[in-house]
């Protein structure tokens, strides 16, 4: 996909619709922001998923792009023959490729999981608690059943006995006690919640062709969550956090938890949600306690992926519990007893 992105850097003109409103892109089209080559790089992968340009379906495998993770990038002419035959396919399908850049990318990443399900074991082993699900930033709500999923580490495995999915990510560190979570309920909120049938596409779309495993995994988990249509709501996420913390859980751990979405809320918003929890938290008691799990990306390198931190009411004491990679490939595990 990198090469592809790059030719059309190099050859897009504004003498298609298409062309016109990518180089006039209004906003801030970086990967922070608008992230507006992904959105272009979707919408052409999702007119492949569906076949409805057959050529371009064709170009694709034939410069390797629909080859699983082959290693090697294209070469300069498969590079080439794929970026001419994306600039023919833009006017056949302008309407299509129009509504798609109109909307930013959404991804579920099912991987990210793995920081969810060995916090959920370190915390039932603190707590001897069901625990109560919040998370902000949703998506699907994919990772919202991270208790269906298991985990591998080592010769150890985590989760229940027939998961939907089993995840195998290089463990690094010592492993969290083997306490499985029950969980009580769970819900999330999404400033823009992906239907689990009709955002099919859109989910798969961004999962590209050298990464089947992903799509594999998700198309799993998307069957799961069809089934048991986890609570999603559409809204902002602080309003929506607000909300929540008012009602208490006695006999639970109450979990507010996001994973790369924190990053995406406003300072003020940010701000706004600290002082919430810190006043839900104040509140919090040996029954009833409340834990704030993040997943975000902070001052390390990008190479050292994101930290795992947990916030635990009473007390307000917080953990560093681990070191993700963004797309959950790897865990280091640093967390204290419980």
């Amino acid at each position: 996909m990198q090469s592809l992105l790059a030719g059309l850097a190099d050859s897009l003109t504004d003498a298609t619709p298409v062309g016109a409103k990518v180089l006039g892109w209004p906003g801030d089209p970086t990967g922070m922001a608008d992230a507006l080559p992904l959105r272009l790089a979707g919408g052409l992968h999702a007119l492949v998923l569906t076949e409805q340009d057959q050529d371009l379906a064709a170009a694709y495998i034939a410069a390797g792009a629909g080859r699983p993770a082959r290693g090697t990038p294209m070469s300069p002419a498969e590079a080439s023959s794929l970026t001419d035959a994306v600039l023919a396919a833009l006017p056949r399908n302008e309407a299509f490729l129009l509504r798609w850049l109109d909307s930013a990318p959404q991804t579920n990443e099912v991987r990210r999981s793995i920081a969810l399900i060995a916090a959920g074991h370190w915390l039932t082993a603190r707590f001897g608690l069901p625990l109560v699900l919040s998370e902000l930033g949703s998506s699907a709500g994919l990772n919202l059943l991270w208790d269906h999923y298991a985990l591998t580490a080592g010769k150890v495995t985590f989760g229940p006995d027939d998961p939907t999915l089993t995840l195998t990510p290089d463990w690094q560190g010592p492993l969290p006690p083997v306490a499985r979570a029950k969980i009580r309920s769970r819900a999330g909120v999404d400033l823009n919640p992906l239907d689990l049938v009709t955002d099919r596409l859109r989910l798969l779309a961004f999962l590209w062709p050298d990464q089947p495993d992903r799509a594999a995994r998700t198309t799993q988990a998307l069957d799961l969550a069809a089934l048991l249509r986890p609570e999603v709501s559409r809204g902002d996420a602080i309003d929506w956090l607000a909300t929540r913390l008012q009602t208490r859980h006695p006999g639970a751990v109450h979990v507010v938890f996001h994973t790369v979405a924190w990053q995406y809320f406003s300072t003020a918003a940010q701000e706004r949600g600290q002082r919430l929890l810190a006043v839900a938290g104040a509140a919090a008691t040996a029954d009833a306690p409340l834990v704030h799990l993040a997943m975000e990306t902070d001052d390390a390198s990008p190479s050292d992926g994101a930290g795992l931190a947990m916030t635990l009411w009473p007390g307000g004491q917080t953990l560093a519990m681990a070191r993700v990679d963004f797309h959950g490939r790897w865990l280091r595990w640093t967390a204290p007893g419980t």
